[in-house]
């Protein structure tokens, strides 16, 4: 049964997209049929990163009923499947977005893997894809604010009935001042399941339009989300 995923954080800035799609294309590489979805309706940004920015069909045409979900899927070169919202400001209006989770659970029930990028905080937005998921992943730097607003967007899931897998520590450089997982854990009694080093690999893949986990599968940053990808999926994972 495919299993939906929403990645999450507190507030923007964090690397919530790029830990989205990097994770999606490191399960995609082990094997697990992924589909990432951009639910980030107002600043959609995983068109533009895969090159489907003037793509025509976008979850957009499908919460105005007018496409399938079908029909809105693109494959990328690599195999792996996304659905991208549409960057135009106009197509904001008349979005239905009422048993999106039921809707995905019926449309694709040949993938393992649905990552839903979601927008951050907890606005409406934000909801659509929190209300949608099966499992959460939260995104946060290793600094007090970061880490603080996790606790709002957690406190959404006894309500919402979704169940918190645990953080991602993103654009970690390992300096003394900054917060150990340990510490982190402690503000949120969340497990800190991966740790993303701050690498220069994912910053030049973003004007690049690139998935750094494809274009530099030996960074620092790729081996993580190599590593993440299997705790997510349930693998053993064993260092090379």
């Amino acid at each position: 049964m495919v299993k939906i995923i929403s990645i999450c954080s507190g507030k923007g800035g964090v690397g919530k997209t790029s830990v989205a799609i990097n994770l999606g294309a490191a399960l995609n590489a082990i094997n697990k049929r992924t589909l990432i979805v951009d639910c980030n309706l107002t600043t959609s940004h995983i068109g533009l990163m895969f090159g489907f920015y003037s793509s025509g069909k976008t979850l957009n045409n499908f919460l105005r009923n007018e496409n399938k979900l079908e029909e809105v899927v693109h494959t990328h070169s690599s195999g792996l499947a996304i659905i991208p919202a549409a960057l135009e400001l106009n197509e904001l209006v008349n979005l239905e977005t009422h048993d999106l989770k039921k809707s995905f659970k019926e449309s694709f029930t040949n993938y393992d893997f649905i990552i839903l990028d979601s927008a951050p905080g907890i606005g409406r937005e934000a909801l659509v894809s929190l209300r949608s998921c099966d499992e959460a992943v939260y995104v946060a730097n290793p600094y007090i604010p970061s880490v603080v607003d996790i606790l709002k967007t957690k406190s959404l899931s006894s309500q919402l009935g979704f169940y918190n897998l645990g953080l991602v520590v993103n654009k970690s450089t390992g300096k003394e001042y900054e917060l150990s997982n340990e510490e982190i854990f402690k503000f949120t009694e969340l497990p800190v399941i991966g740790t993303i080093p701050h690498d220069e690999a994912i910053l030049k893949s973003l004007n690049s339009r690139v998935i750094s986990f494809l274009s530099y599968p030996k960074s620092a940053s790729s081996k993580a989300f190599y590593e993440l990808a299997h705790k997510v999926a349930g693998l053993p994972f064993y260092q090379k």
